[in-house]
C-alpha cells in the first residue's frame, strides 16, 4: 500500500497522454477538450492544435506539425524532460526508502 501512495500519478498521466497522441489517427478529427471550441467559438485559442501537432511529430509529418502549432516540438521536449525528471525522482525515492 505504501508503494501505491508514493507512485507519481503525473508520470502515468504524461505517459498515457503521449501514447494516446502517438496512436491517434492524425487525419481524423477527434474530440477536443478546448472550452472555446466546444462552445462553438471560432476564435483563436493558444492551445488549439498542440495535440495534433505532437501527433504529427509522432507520425513523422514535421512540416504539418509546424503548421498545426509552432510550439509542438518544444512542448514534446518539455513533456519528455518532465517524464525523465519524474522517473529520476522515483528512483531516488526508492533508493532512500531502502537505505533507511
Amino acid at each position: 500500500m505504501k508503494y501505491i501512495k508514493s507512485f507519481p500519478l503525473e508520470l502515468c498521466f504524461w505517459i498515457i497522454a503521449l501514447v494516446l497522441l502517438a496512436t491517434a489517427n492524425s487525419h481524423q478529427h477527434h474530440f477536443t477538450l478546448c472550452p472555446l471550441a466546444n462552445l462553438g467559438l471560432e476564435s483563436w485559442c493558444p492551445g488549439c492544435g498542440l495535440g495534433r501537432s505532437i501527433n504529427y511529430i509522432f507520425h513523422g509529418e514535421f512540416s504539418q506539425s509546424f503548421k498545426e502549432h509552432w510550439f509542438g516540438f518544444p512542448a514534446l521536449l518539455i513533456i519528455f524532460y518532465r517524464i525523465y525528471t519524474l522517473i529520476i525522482k522515483k528512483k531516488e525515492f526508492k533508493i532512500s526508502t531502502f537505505n533507511t
